[in-house]
């Protein structure tokens, strides 16, 4: 029998409780925590993969140099040394020359969340690249121009509603995103208990509209149509009135939204007319959410979608409303801490991107690199990044990074990326770090706090955690050291000063967890962040790209291309877990028969999917579960490049999708990535 530790799992945003039994330095068992108030004993298989990445060979545990094509492995001192040379010979020539890419396992890390600015700082760069601009930044705008904080996320009141319509997200692969909710399909089972509905809206039949009670088919990229239509039926069911008096603009945006033909937009999006009348009386009905996540956000109307949304939530009286949409109160308030967020502060010098937030869009990365001049990129610092996978049309980018004078990752493989730096700097292993849901707890569907300590000392004394590797990089380049709290200090210092005055010692009492009850409805107005405390639903610049939209049919002759995730993946960064990669090949082409019999292709062929920008070949897989039209390949594969050194996936490598979206597909609101809707043509491999 071995010592039983509690922890969080930290690898996808369910931020479930999880019982870690170790004897030694060996890991004998991960099981769920049934005293966890948020996940209630609910695991996934992701969880598996802690001990995976712990004791992964492929795992590099010293800094490793490139010289050449080989690899060395060099000291802490040598690294940052030589770094901290050549990114201050670089900034000498051109202070505007460098560039951070911050990737989606930083918000898993509450330390590097709270250290990446020294970084950034001692570059002293506006160039700030993220995961956010191919994932959630048309929530955050949105949030920030309709509440006044960027942060300010309504989710759904899952366990309490008695609808829930989900559009574009799959919470049964994700456990949410941009929602924090383990469980999820015990919670659909209390809320079907309860006489509600599950509504989901997708062009594939995702693991989520399989336990629905409804699931519509939408035409990819046609969102905006369909909730322009939404929105249209949910204002005509009730009195046309401000549901609360803090709430203003709603009159604006109907007589917009008067311009459009119902049967039009309806047409152009593939729903019928009595779908979008029954979501109507549903939402208008009784307690009621409507949410949307990635593939609404990944298209050129991301953030258009995202504003319809919530303004449905309030057209039908389900804003700041038990059972609706609820704006949690976490013990650690991120509404306090973080600032509000900005727009357009600084404009891209290739294409003129304003950026958002303070940074550029992602898919800018490739040209700001590439293109000469005062400002090109020269120097690139990766933390916990994988954009040659993740990022649209990744050849091009990959191609860009072999020109870079300098480039250090931070990171735990060679993968596709950090293959191309000269530098890789990895941090303790996952089980050798502390954590706290810094960003992920205030979208949770519970309001609690988890702190987990460490389960294993460090395996080499020597070795860095990640937060001590980005203050190591920034002293190395500006020689002052940082003169802070440990992120443990500070986080016991944000605890005690948030709403429940909860200090770090009484989180570590309660291993499991301290619940602070369900989120609670009326927390508005005086949440809000906007100067006047108000809604303003009728945002000027929604308006002018609402008005400035034509009802468009999707091309013929083509079929549009979509992504996909399974309950053993994230992204890119699980592809090294053999329990995780184990089982059938899950990186296929999904094709509907109807779309599949003229190509002649049948199941398991080969096929080759082309875009405008590359071409990938693939193992085809004939479904019903996609929308007549559609095809779908899954993020975050294509681990076959040369250089990596991750076997396992290596042997599942799979193709990338992002060889096939393009870089200049963006929605203009945000800059965000337009991954979704790209046209594609497929045609057999002959055999």
């Amino acid at each position: 029998m071995g010592e039983i530790h509690h922890r969080t799992c930290h690898i996808c945003e369910a931020n479930c409780g999880v019982l870690v039994e170790v004897e030694g330095r060996r890991v004998l068992s991960i099981k769920g925590d049934p005293d966890n108030p948020l996940s209630r004993g609910h695991i996934c298989p992701k969880a598996t993969a802690l001990e995976d990445l712990q004791n992964d060979p492929d795992r590099l545990r010293a800094p490793q140099k490139r010289v050449g094509e080989d690899w060395h492995e060099i000291s802490w001192e040598q690294a940052f040394r030589e770094i901290g040379e050549q990114t201050r010979a670089i900034l000498a020539r051109d202070p505007a020359s460098t560039a951070t890419y911050i990737g989606n396992p930083n918000a898993h890390s509450y330390g590097n969340a709270l250290n990446a600015h020294h970084l950034t700082k001692a570059l002293g760069t506006k160039n700030q690249f993220s995961a956010s601009t191919v994932d959630q930044m048309p929530h955050q705008v949105a949030n920030l121009l309709l509440y006044g904080h960027a942060s300010m996320f309504g989710i759904p009141d899952i366990d309490r509603t008695e609808t829930l319509v989900i559009i574009g997200g799959n919470p049964m692969a994700s456990n949410g995103s941009v929602w924090t909710v383990p469980d999820f399909r015990n919670r659909v089972r209390a809320l079907k208990a309860r006489g509600g509905q599950l509504v989901v809206i997708d062009p594939r039949r995702t693991e989520t509209a399989k336990i629905a009670d409804r699931h519509l088919f939408v035409k990819p990229a046609s969102d905006v149509f369909l909730l322009i239509a939404l929105l249209r039926a949910v204002m005509a069911r009730r009195p046309f009135q401000p549901v609360q008096d803090f709430v203003t603009g709603l009159d604006e945006v109907a007589a917009l939204l008067a311009r459009f033909d119902d049967a039009a937009c309806l047409a152009a999006s593939g729903v019928a007319a009595e779908e979008v009348a029954w979501l109507a009386e549903r939402l208008t009905a009784g307690p009621a959410a409507l949410y949307g996540r990635l593939g609404i956000a990944t298209q050129r109307h991301g953030t258009l979608n995202a504003w319809l949304i919530a303004l449905i939530n309030i057209a039908a009286g389900q804003l700041d409303r038990e059972g609706g949409t609820v704006f949690p109160i976490p013990a650690l308030d991120t509404l306090a801490m973080l600032p509000r967020g900005s727009l357009g502060k600084f404009t891209s010098r290739v294409s003129g991107y304003k950026s958002a937030l303070g940074e550029f869009p992602a898919a800018a990365l490739a040209e700001e690199i590439e293109t000469p001049g005062e400002g090109q990129i020269k120097a690139l610092f990766v933390v916990a990044g994988n954009p040659v996978l993740s990022t649209p049309n990744g050849p091009r980018l990959d191609k860009a990074l072999e020109s870079l004078e300098l480039m250090v990752s931070v990171d735990m493989y060679r993968n596709a990326t950090s293959r191309r730096a000269h530098y890789i700097l990895p941090p303790t292993g996952p089980l050798e770090r502390d954590h706290y849901g810094l960003f992920l707890l205030p979208m949770a569907v519970r309001n609690v706090a988890v702190y987990s300590q460490p389960t294993l000392e460090r395996e080499d004394p020597a070795s860095l955690h990640d937060w001590e590797i980005l203050r190591g990089l920034a002293q190395a380049i500006n020689g002052k050291p940082v003169q802070e709290p440990t992120p443990r200090e500070a986080l016991d210092g944000m605890l005690r000063g948030g709403p429940y005055k909860v200090s770090l010692a009484e989180l570590e009492a309660a291993p499991s967890g301290l619940d602070f009850g369900p989120p609670k409805a009326d927390v508005l107005p005086e949440r809000l962040r906007s100067d006047d405390q108000t809604v303003r639903c009728a945002v000027p610049a929604f308006m002018e790209a609402l008005a400035a939209i034509e009802v468009e049919m999707p091309e013929t002759g083509k079929l549009t291309l979509i992504g996909r995730r399974h309950l053993r993946t994230n992204n890119s960064w699980l592809a090294n877990s053999h329990r995780l990669t184990k089982g059938p090949n899950r990186c296929t082409l999904m094709i509907h028969p109807l779309d599949a019999a003229p190509l002649g292709l049948e199941d398991g062929d080969m096929a080759t999917v082309r875009s405008a920008s590359g071409e990938v070949t693939i193992p085809a897989e004939v479904t019903d579960d996609m929308m007549p039209g559609t095809v779908s390949i899954p993020h975050g594969w294509g681990h076959d490049l040369p250089g990596m050194a991750m076997q396992v996936a290596k042997s599942r490598a799979g193709v990338s999708a992002n060889a096939l979206t393009e870089s200049g597909a963006l929605d203009p609101l945000s800059g965000n990535a337009a991954l979704s809707g790209v046209q594609v043509e497929v045609e057999a491999v002959a055999a």
